[in-house]
């Protein structure tokens, strides 16, 4: 068996790329670890830059995403019991961001791909990149059997702990690494969410975030130390928790009700260098993990799946190689900028109590000066809506 592109994982780095390598009349297969039921039920983040929505778009699925996303022009920050509104819209120049749920955006790929008769094989074990230097392979176990895919070029989109950037021998890459001392407690709700945008939280007790999937399903955050168990909180825990680190009025509006799903989510950044080996590529989380404050970590797996299928497109449509030898450069020129601008966000809105009191001061006058500078908020704005491709 043959492909021409052979990725491994189904998220939606491995979906988007394979989608708009379809659209370019490119050949794909997909290898993905779990099952099908297993990937369209994840809970992950939802916050999508312009950038992104114009790929999505670019791919062809995105009518529903057009129709169901929720546009937001600003966000919400507090501190000091005070909630402040940053315009994202008036500060970046008319940009916004789309609220759309990785899960659903992950099932219009998935149908896309359904619909179009292409080949995604689900609960592939032992998968594994061969010969990426020179005459790559895909193996893997199916149904019991051994199978062997060739290939002109592979691409890791299979995360973190994936096989793609663990058969890099160690010589060739450099990883980068912080993890933090805290980690997410998220819950998820069938409840109306507390604002009409997101509020980012900066208090003594730790960092909150309030979110939503929809208008009547929201997403709550607690900052909580690492190593801290979902199950030892909990549902009234979590909402007086949350309640305790927003203002009043903020406070106030949230609606409580049964959680969907409770979980940690630990913090940290990540980054390998290079991105390109031979004729494997890593993209999204396989090669680079950013802290959640900023919202970037899917825009950022939609970047690279812009960058790498821009290369592979020329390939075999102008036999030109340059943007597949500049992939690695020019995806990691985004991902060092985002993860600046994410570390800003954690180091600004969470708790570190050993920097003690003065850390909370700084913290404060960080926030004072953000929501009463032009320029201050036009530099997070130009940032959280996202920087060009």
């Amino acid at each position: 068996m043959r492909t021409q592109v052979a990725i491994i994982g189904a998220g939606p780095a491995g979906l988007l790329l394979g989608q708009l390598l379809y659209k370019a009349g490119i050949d794909t297969v997909i290898f993905e670890l779990r099952s099908r039921e297993h990937v369209l039920s994840r809970i992950r983040a939802g916050v999508l830059e312009e950038g992104t929505a114009r790929l999505v778009d670019e791919a062809g699925i995105g009518a529903r995403m057009r129709t169901e996303a929720l546009v937001h022009d600003g966000i919400n920050i507090a501190f000091a019991d005070r909630l402040h509104r940053i315009d994202l819209k008036a500060a970046s120049g008319g940009r916004s961001v789309l609220v759309y749920g990785q899960t659903e955006l992950t099932r219009d790929l998935t149908e896309a791909r359904d619909a179009a008769g292409l080949t995604t094989v689900y609960e592939a074990a032992k998968v594994a990149p061969h010969d990426f230097d020179a005459s790559p392979f895909v193996s893997y176990d199916h149904e019991g059997k051994t199978h062997r895919i060739d290939c002109d070029f592979i691409a890791g989109c299979d995360g973190f702990h994936g096989v793609a950037r663990q058969s890099v021998p160690s010589s060739a890459i450099t990883t980068f690494e912080r993890i933090y001392e805290f980690g997410w407690l998220g819950l998820l709700a069938d409840v109306q969410p507390a604002a009409e945008e997101l509020i980012y939280a900066n208090h003594p007790r730790g960092f909150a975030l309030c979110s939503m999937r929809s208008p009547t399903r929201s997403r709550y955050y607690v900052q909580v130390p690492a190593g801290e168990k979902a199950e030892t909180w909990t549902d009234a825990m979590f909402w007086d928790e949350l309640r305790r680190r927003l203002p009043a009025a903020a406070a106030d509006a949230v609606v409580t009700g049964p959680s969907i799903e409770k979980s940690v989510a630990p913090l940290r950044s990540f980054v390998a260098e290079p991105l390109r080996f031979g004729r494997l590529f890593l993209c999204g989380d396989a090669g680079h993990i950013v802290p959640p404050t900023g919202a970037k970590g899917l825009n950022l797996a939609a970047s690279d799946a812009h960058y790498l299928f821009e290369g592979l497109r020329d390939h075999y449509a102008d036999k030109s190689d340059a943007a597949l030898v500049a992939y690695s450069a020019s995806a990691l020129a985004r991902v060092w900028k985002a993860q600046r601008f994410s570390t800003w966000m954690t180091r600004t809105l969470h708790s570190f109590p050993a920097d003690g009191p003065v850390g909370q001061r700084l913290q404060e006058a960080e926030l004072d000066y953000l929501t009463h500078s032009e320029a201050a908020a036009a530099s997070l704005a130009e940032n959280y809506v996202g920087l060009p491709y």
